[in-house]
This record gives C-alpha cells, structure tokens and sequence, in this order.
C-alpha cells in the first residue's frame, strides 16, 4: 500500500501512480494538477476525489473555518483525515466564531472513526479533542 506522511502543515500521500500534496487551502498533484476552493481562486466547491494508484483520496471543503476556504484530506484506505488550519492549536479559543466554522468541523467529526489518524496544521488530534473543539466553537457562537 502507499505511503502517508505529515511534517507541520504538510500531508503527502504517495500511490503507485501519483503522489498528492495537501496543504490546507491547496492541494497538488505530482502530475501538476491544483486545487483550491472557489472562494480562493480555485473551482471546488464541494468535493474531489483522485485515485492515486493503491490510495483513493478525497479533498472536500465542509465549509468556512476561521480564514475560510479551508480544504479537508481523507484518505480511507489509510484511515487518515487532515483538517488543516480548521482545527487551530487546540489552547488557541477563538474570540469570534462564524456560523459555518463549527458546523464544518460537526461534518468533519462525521469523516472520523475513534481509530482515524486526524491531523491538523498544529499536530495530530484524537477524535475526542475533535468532538471537545466543535463544543468550544458552539459554546463562543451561542454563549
């Protein structure tokens, strides 16, 4: 099977045919194709799939999180979602919170089992920290 490895922000996941570069508003593949989601400058708008070769993966955007555009990596095979910058560092509560932020990571806690490797720009997370942030986003939306 393929391989999947994160440093910081970046998430490559190498099939025998094509390898995939996530980073959270952008992804590349080796063959040169992009996306970024329309309200970037990009055409997705909601999802793509690509098969890599032995990986299949999925780029969707759930929904605007804290700078919008944010695009979601899910790798089933590998049981593997990165979120990005949708999930800041966990100690960072946001002062403000949109309507779409916390219903983006409420669809993103969908993607996940309790086994999923979840990654986000400031490091792995485990799916209970997913459920606990989505309840800190609604807590600062509704007071």
């Amino acid at each position: 099977m393929g391989a999947i490895g994160s440093e910081g922000e970046v998430v490559s996941v190498t099939g025998t045919t094509r390898t995939l570069t996530y980073r959270p508003r952008r992804v590349t593949l080796s063959d040169g194709t992009f996306l970024m989601h329309e309200s970037r400058g990009g055409t997705l708008s909601s999802v793509w799939a690509a098969d890599l070769g032995d990986l299949f993966v999925e780029v969707v955007h759930l929904g605007h999180g804290p700078s919008g555009g944010e695009l979601v990596l899910v790798v089933p095979d590998g049981d593997v979602v990165a979120l990005g910058d949708l999930v800041p560092p966990l100690d960072a509560v946001p002062s403000a919170v949109t309507p779409s932020w916390p219903a983006a990571v409420d669809l993103a806690v969908g993607l996940t089992r309790p086994s999923t490797r979840i990654l986000t720009s400031s490091g792995p997370i485990t799916r209970e920290e997913l459920e606990d942030f989505h309840q800190t986003l609604l807590g600062v939306l509704h007071g």
